[in-house]
Formats: C-alpha cells, sequence, structure tokens
C-alpha cells in the first residue's frame, strides 16, 4: 500500500516504459489492403479513403514493393473487375484483375505475403455476395463459385486465401476445392465473425460492392451477438480454417476477446474503412493526433487479442514505428 507500492516508479522514462510494456505491436503483424483493377498505369486515389486507391497490376506491384521494404507483414487483394454479371465469373477467370495483381506482386516481391479476399460481392451486377433467386442470396449453390475463386487465385500464387461471404459451409468448400487441385498447404483465413455493420461505407464506394437491392444482414452478423461468433469461429475451425478473422474491430473489442480466449488458432481482425475514415477526417481538421491515435487504435485492437491486424494505417504506422 501507499508510500510502499508507487506504479508510477515504472513509468518514469521511455526506456523503462518500453521495458515493462505488455503488449508490443511492430508492422509485420500489420495486412495492408490493396483495390486493384483493370488498366496500366493506373493510380486513382479513393476519395473516402484518403491515401488509398485504385491500382493497376503494376502499380500494385509497386505499392507492394514500398509496403514489403516497410516491413509490414502482407497484403489482402480486392478486385473491381472490368465487367460483372449475375454469377460474379470474372472473379475466378485466369486473367481477372486479382490474379493478375497477385502475379506481378509475386514477380517483385520475396517475402511479402499476399492474401486475396474470395467473395463474389465485387464482381456480381447486383452487389450481393452468392448467388440470387429473385431477391434470396442461395447459400449452396454459391460455395462452388468461391471454392472456384479461391483456386484460382492459389493457381497465380496466393499465399492465403480469405473468404469474407459468410454463407455457411464456405471453409469447408474452399479446402476441397483447394486440397483437390493440389493446394493443400495454403491456408484459409476464414471471415469467421464478420458483423452486418454501417462502418463498411467507404469499401464499398472503393470496391463498387454496394448491393443493388436489400442489405446483407441475411447472411452477415447482427451485431448486438457474441456467443454467435463463437459459433461461427468453432464451425468454420472445424471446416478446415487456419485463422480466424473478426470484422470490424474496434466496435467489436470483447468479440475479439471472446474468440481470442476460446480458440488456439491465429486471430484476426479487420480495422474496417469507417474506421481509418474517421480517423483521417478529423485528422485533416486538426481535431485529433493522428499519429498517435492510429497508435492507440493499433495497440488496442492486439491488447484485446488479435494476432494480425487488416489496417488501411499500415505504412503510416510502419513509418512512425522506425
Amino acid at each position: 500500500m501507499f508510500p510502499t507500492e508507487r506504479p508510477r516508479r515504472l513509468r518514469r522514462s521511455e526506456r523503462l516504459r518500453a521495458m515493462v510494456r505488455e503488449t508490443r505491436l511492430g508492422p509485420e503483424r500489420l495486412v495492408y489492403p490493396l483495390f486493384v483493377a483493370p488498366g496500366e498505369g493506373l493510380r486513382r486515389e479513393i476519395a473516402s479513403l484518403p491515401g488509398c486507391f485504385h491500382l493497376s497490376a503494376e502499380q500494385a506491384a509497386r505499392e507492394a514493393r514500398e509496403v514489403e521494404g516497410l516491413g509490414i507483414g502482407g497484403v489482402i487483394l480486392f478486385g473491381l473487375p472490368a465487367a460483372k454479371d449475375a454469377r460474379g465469373s470474372e472473379g475466378w477467370a485466369e486473367d481477372g484483375v486479382v490474379q493478375r495483381a497477385v502475379r506481378a506482386i509475386r514477380a517483385e516481391c520475396r517475402d511479402l505475403l499476399v492474401m486475396t479476399d474470395v467473395c463474389l460481392c465485387e464482381y456480381t451486377s447486383h452487389g450481393h455476395c452468392g448467388l440470387v433467386d429473385g431477391e434470396e442470396v442461395q447459400n449452396d449453390p454459391t460455395l462452388e463459385l468461391l471454392a472456384r475463386m479461391a483456386v484460382s487465385h492459389a493457381r497465380a500464387g496466393a499465399h492465403v486465401v480469405a473468404p469474407s461471404d459468410m454463407m455457411d459451409g464456405r471453409v469447408a468448400a474452399l479446402r476441397r476445392g483447394l486440397d483437390g487441385e493440389g493446394f493443400a498447404s495454403v491456408p484459409i483465413l476464414s471471415y469467421a465473425a464478420k458483423y452486418a455493420s454501417a462502418f463498411y461505407g467507404p469499401f464499398r464506394d472503393a470496391a463498387d460492392s454496394t448491393p443493388q437491392f436489400g442489405d446483407r444482414r441475411g447472411y452477415q452478423m447482427d451485431p448486438p451477438n457474441v456467443r454467435e461468433a463463437l459459433r461461427e469461429v468453432r464451425l468454420d475451425i472445424e471446416e478446415g480454417a487456419d485463422m480466424v478473422m473478426v470484422k470490424p474491430a474496434l466496435a467489436y473489442l470483447d468479440v475479439i476477446r471472446a474468440v481470442r480466449e476460446a480458440v488456439d488458432v491465429p486471430v484476426a481482425a479487420y480495422n474496417v474503412s469507417g474506421e481509418y475514415a474517421m480517423v483521417k477526417a478529423a485528422a485533416a481538421r486538426g481535431w485529433i493526433d493522428e499519429e498517435r491515435v492510429v497508435k492507440e487504435t493499433l495497440v488496442s485492437i492486439a491488447r484485446a487479442g488479435a494476432d494480425v491486424i487488416l489496417t488501411y494505417h499500415a505504412k503510416d504506422f510502419a513509418r512512425w514505428a522506425k
């Protein structure tokens, strides 16, 4: 008890604070999202995601070289196809935008992990994450298409595939498809607990993936639920997921903690577009100290239990960490 117990003793200098710091976060635990699009020489800033760009394949490779040089662990690719249809068939085209970008990045970057998002929403004319019948998203018929997409990404050279569609049984379908085509060593990072969140707005603008009717609450999770997240996580691990993700991160830190305590596989969290855009908007107006807020934000996600963090702040964090 005071005056013998004085916690401030261990806060007297930065070197001492660093020595006893409980949560440590480095750039190697971050994944930087990239939006790839058709064409050549394309580098177009996304208005709702300042500092992020639509990139053609060779520009994505150039960006990836910068990311690798900053010591960031990996990138995850999202595609804007040249054309969309009801089935999202550009998603598994061998010369699709993501497939071309994967090959270009792999040719330029030796150590950077290349992950790919596996979902139909960016490729379908209706903007939903699966095949539709009328206005109903069809679960089982979608699984084969997701597996085809994952295989095409692996064939192009993706190190990790990450299904984000929230269809039931998709992890098992991807695992069967990958194993059957000789890609048994390619891990699956499942968006296991993906909530129907209001924080996705800038991403949908960036990926041109807003649903043309209805919404995604029939397959993405209801925000008030935690036990359901644990059920989803357990099911995905049983189906073969090597890593699981909680998305979004900041409004769901309690879910990240609950998942971390419930499972032994690595846990990822997605610091999503709306969370990023709010920080950028406030920083642009001088209302916050951007560097301190970003560092505090990402450390809070790691402290909650995330082993891997997908974040648009990755490059800035890596520069500030040097």
